[in-house]
């Protein structure tokens, strides 16, 4: 999320929190996909991170790209932390570690988001490089230590920073270490974004595999193909997971809002301000009762911006999020957004997926999800691995994105960008894989050329 939202108008009822989900619908018109993702960013010389302040820092960065694009500023406490497009593209903002996210607008087709991402890659490279910055296409930063990753000056970071370690062992890895790509998409209506979620749900772990691009940790292998995704099992179970009750009878907005009222706060954010409610209950602050902020009413502003502190594998707002890919280079990317809209915007793909999931227990899908992390296509479901499972959910996007016919000006449907995916599932070796074998090989156990060799 690139900006949290401030103030704005008092909650009087539930009610209204299912209306505030359910404005999301879009009924007849146009389905847009959206894209995020984060990227590592480096120094060149010495391979070392890249702090907020300083003539090359990430400060020094947002800067340069500000000056560049003309985007609206976003500031904390007088820190230049993020830009926005107020005419309605897109924005940047930074992670934990200073991560560098570009949260794309949402656009009807692929081929509007690949060009969206050249645009922001070239301008990103024009103001990196002079400044000796270059990012990796790596999932988590693959040498330094925790204590070596510089922090960015966020207010909401500094309050998760202090709650993670109370409610898990590895949530300020997610925050600091860690990069991700993740699609947003449309739904219908309620009834759609039911049956949207629990096909995303249920393949997210195919997805994992397909993307898993995370096996050094601290300058070595850490055991898996996908660490980011197996951190994510140790951050805090109050607010990630597989969500099974959305596979539950009666699931819908309401559904979810008792979820997301049980999930513990973070902040709410008056004004600039930032207020500690840490482990505080939404329920409390709907009426009036936080100890952590007496008098304080609950506003909508609060509901979007507690719900986007909540890390479920696919999370809805006014629209749904894919959150189980690691990041890679830029045209896994644009892959992503064509596996999302094959998959979800044709009836004949989503019927296929939802077939294709059919009968698998909560059980079984939990399994999978703590499986895939260090097995990747090698898990099993239901008697079949996950590649088969993978190699399934493409052809089924492949056929989904012809039927949407798509074209280009050179009159190319969206098919072409699924090319780098059907390419993995083909070989059945993730990109994980094959730098672990770089690592076991040629690199003689150094993660240093990864800087030369994985980069964005």
């Amino acid at each position: 999320m690139a900006r949290d939202v401030a103030d704005g108008e008092v909650i009087e009822s539930r009610d209204e929190l299912a209306a505030w989900f359910e404005a999301g619908c879009k009924g007849d018109a146009p389905l847009r996909i959206g894209t995020e993702h984060e990227k590592i960013l480096f120094r060149r010389k010495g391979f070392e991170p890249v702090p907020y302040e300083g003539e090359t820092g990430v400060r020094a960065l947002l800067e340069g790209m500000n000056a560049r694009l003309g985007w609206q500023r976003i500031e904390d406490g007088g820190h230049l932390i993020g830009l926005f497009d107020e005419k309605g593209g897109g924005a940047i903002s930074l992670e934990p570690g200073g991560q560098f996210e570009l949260s794309g607008a949402p656009f009807e087709t692929v081929h509007e988001t690949a060009d969206e991402l050249d645009r922001h890659v070239a301008v990103w490279r024009s103001i990196a490089e002079p400044l000796g910055l270059s990012a990796l296409s790596l999932a988590m930063s693959p040498k330094w230590t925790l204590a070596e990753t510089p922090a960015m000056p966020k207010s909401r970071y500094v309050i998760m920073k202090r709650y993670m370690p109370e409610v898990g062992t590895r949530g300020l890895d997610m925050m600091f270490r860690t990069a991700t790509v993740q699609t947003n998409f449309d739904f219908r209506d309620e009834a759609d974004m039911v049956r949207k979620l629990r096909v995303a749900l249920a393949l997210q772990p195919a997805i994992t595999a397909l993307f898993a691009n995370s096996p050094f940790t601290d300058g070595r292998l850490n055991g898996f193909l996908s660490a980011r995704s197996e951190i994510w099992r140790h951050t805090d179970p109050n607010r990630t997971g597989m969500l099974p009750f959305a596979f539950e009878p009666g699931m819908g907005f309401e559904r979810y809002v008792d979820y997301a009222l049980d999930v513990p706060l973070y902040f709410v954010k008056r004004g600039g301000v930032y207020l500690d409610v840490a482990g505080g209950s939404f329920r409390d602050l709907l009426e009036g009762r936080l100890a952590a902020a007496p008098g304080e009413r609950a506003t909508i502003a609060d509901w979007a911006n507690h719900l986007s502190t909540i890390f479920p594998e696919v999370r809805l707002k006014r629209y749904l999020e894919m959150r189980g890919a690691d990041v890679g280079p830029p045209d896994r990317i644009v892959a992503m957004a064509a596996l999302t809209a094959g998959l979800f915007y044709d009836s004949q793909a989503l019927a296929s997926a939802a077939a294709l999931v059919e009968g698998w227990s909560a059980e079984q899908r939990q399994a999978l999800r703590d499986a895939v992390p260090r097995l990747g296509f090698a898990a099993k479901i239901a008697g079949r691995t996950l590649r088969e499972i993978a190699v399934d959910m493409l052809a089924f996007a492949r056929a989904g994105l012809r039927r949407r016919a798509r074209l280009d000006g050179k009159g190319r449907d969206e098919t072409r960008w699924l090319a780098p995916l059907e390419a993995i599932a083909l070989e059945g070796r993730s990109s994980a894989q094959a730098w672990i074998e770089r690592f076991e090989g040629p690199w003689a156990g150094s993660v240093e050329p990864a800087f030369e060799e994985a980069l964005f």
